[in-house]
């Protein structure tokens, strides 16, 4: 099938589903460890572009570490460029997993958003 970059957490039960879902229709991944190697600014600036979501989608929002920031109530305050820096220091932030093949992005795991994006006939 195709290679995809997949940003995941491997304890992560989402991130597990949505691995072993890829690996069903035969997609070769790889695998990086978003807690460890968080993307950088400028990559997910161009993950958020080409998801077509609100960079707000991109935030683990039911997370520790979010509800530890209060970024319920800060982040509508904080512009755009805060928001991508505070994402890229931070894996735990981010919502898992981030799946891409350079083209299209998905964001968490909806068994059919994957159907619809990953699947190929």
């Amino acid at each position: 099938m195709s290679n995809l970059i997949v940003y995941q957490y491997d304890k992560c039960g989402t991130c597990r589903k949505a691995v072993k879902w890829l690996r069903e229709q035969d997609h070769e991944l790889e695998l990086r460890p978003i807690f460890d190697q968080p993307p950088g600014v400028e990559e997910l600036a161009l993950l958020v572009a080409k998801s077509g979501l609100e960079l707000k989608k991109f935030f683990n929002t039911s997370g520790e570490v979010y509800k530890e920031l209060q970024l319920k109530d800060k982040l509508p305050g904080m512009s755009r460029e805060e928001q991508l820096a505070l994402l890229a220091s931070n894996g735990r932030l981010i919502k898992r997993p981030i799946v891409t093949d350079g083209d299209q992005v998905t964001v968490g795991f909806k068994e059919e958003t994957f159907t619809e994006v990953w699947s190929k006939a």
